[in-house]
This record gives C-alpha cells, structure tokens and sequence, in this order.
C-alpha cells in the first residue's frame, strides 16, 4: 500500500483499492488530485490490473474539488487536472467501482457516478451543490443526462440538492444499497462475481456499453470546459459564488 499524501493505493491481485485521504471530509484540492492522476498513470492496465475500487477514508466518501481552487488564479489548472481523471478512466479498460459511504457530493459525486459500479450504504448521501456557489458540475452535466435523461438531470443539477442513498438507487446512480457495516462485502461479493469472468470480453463488452449509449464523452466534456471556462468563470456571479463560499456569507446575486 502507498500510505503517504491525500490519496492511499493498495494492490490485491487483479483489484487495487484507491481512498481519498484528506479526512474528515476528502476534499479534493490540486495536490490531491495531482496525486490521484499520479497514481492512475503508475497501474497497469488489464490483464495485470482489472478492477479499481474507489472509496474514502472514514466516514466520507468524498465532498467534492476545493472551493478555493476555483479563483481566478487556479481554476484552469484545477479543471484541466481533474478532468484528466475522468478521461484516463474513459479510455481505459478497467472496471470502476465506487464504494460510497457519507457525504458524496460534487466532484466526489461526479468521480462516484463516473464508475461502472456504485454500491452505497444507507447512511450515503449524494448531490451536485455548484449551483449554490454560482458554478454548475461539467462532469455531471455531460453524464448525468445520459444516465438518468434530461429532466431528472436539471433536477439535480439545477437545485443542488442532497438526495439519500435510496433515492439514488432510485434514479440510477446506485447499483445497490446496504447496511453500514456490510459495504466491503457488498463490494467483495462483486469483485467475486466479476473475477472469474473473462478480462478480455469484460473489457470489451464494458467498451461496447459506452460506445452504445452514444456519448462522445471527451468532444462533450471539452464543450463544457470552454463554457466554464470562458463564460461562467467571467460572469460576476460566479466570482461572487465563491468570494461568498469563502468568507462563509450568503452571496448577493447581480445576474451579471
């Protein structure tokens, strides 16, 4: 196990287990995510490595990228870092596993429901908060509308609200809920049913899936950097958002 810095890494034969470790609540700022791109960049791919097992440490999954790493000054770098995740994960052919317990929100929620698996205890909560701070979730808005369809997207996205565990099975971020103490299980009995089969096809047959829900997610997510970044990141309200966030006041709206 690589146990320094924000993010720990373990090997199990064909699994590695990788946990957010910036309790208590995992946020994600640069370093963190620099190491998390890090740790990707150094495993194999299958057929030496075929499962990657998301969690965090404690009781939090994770609540999300750094609110100070929006500023002006680090934004680009933030964003650029971060999605750099997702598109490693994209394009490469393990299979993804989140195990959720506690807060799960923004960009943990987006790193969450990214996996080809969610399982989650009872006690997990999920939601894409940006709207609150002036700023919209771009991972999200590209997968989310695929997975749950347009309306049951802006819901989300567009009120920011925290949903449970349950009412996430419900809408289709979450394969399984389970009791607190039965998540590594939960998660074992999955490993266990997907070990025998073939890397190959699993690999294959996972690619086939993406390709055929009609997402072209690389093309969609430069779209939304280039809104975030060009446009939202330059309106005032979305300075404020985070000036606010940050000096722990309620922000005041010019709609400019």
């Amino acid at each position: 196990m690589t146990e320094a810095g924000h993010i720990q890494v373990s090997r199990d034969g064909p699994v590695a287990r990788i946990v957010f470790n910036r309790p208590p609540l995992n946020i994600l700022h640069i370093p963190a995510i620099q190491e998390l791109n890090a740790a990707l960049d150094a495993l194999p791919a299958p057929p030496h490595l075929r499962f990657l097992v998301f969690t965090g440490s404690e009781r939090t999954f994770s609540t999300g990228v750094d609110v100070r790493d929006h500023t002006p000054d680090r934004v680009a770098e933030m964003l650029g870092s971060f999605h750099r995740v997702f598109r490693k994960l994209w394009n490469a052919d393990w299979i993804t596993i989140a195990a959720v317990r506690g807060h799960c929100l923004g960009g943990g929620m987006e790193l969450a429901t990214f996996c080809d698996f969610v399982v989650a205890t009872h006690t997990a909560r999920f939601g894409q908060p940006e709207i609150k701070l002036g700023c919209f979730p771009p991972v999200a808005a590209v997968l989310l509308p695929v997975l749950l369809g347009p309306r049951r997207a802006l819901d989300l996205i567009l009120t920011g609200r925290t949903v449970t565990a349950t009412e996430a099975r419900e809408l289709g971020l979450v394969n399984r809920v389970v009791g607190e103490d039965e998540l590594d299980g939960a998660v074992q009995e999955l490993l266990d049913s997907l070990i025998p089969l073939s890397p190959a096809v699993l690999a294959l047959t996972r690619r086939a899936v993406l390709r055929a829900s009609g997402l072209d997610f690389e093309r969609a997510l430069e779209e939304m950097e280039k809104i975030y970044l060009d446009k939202l990141m330059k309106t005032e309200d979305a300075a404020e958002g985070i000036r606010a966030f940050i000096e722990r006041r309620r922000p005041v709206w010019t709609g400019r």
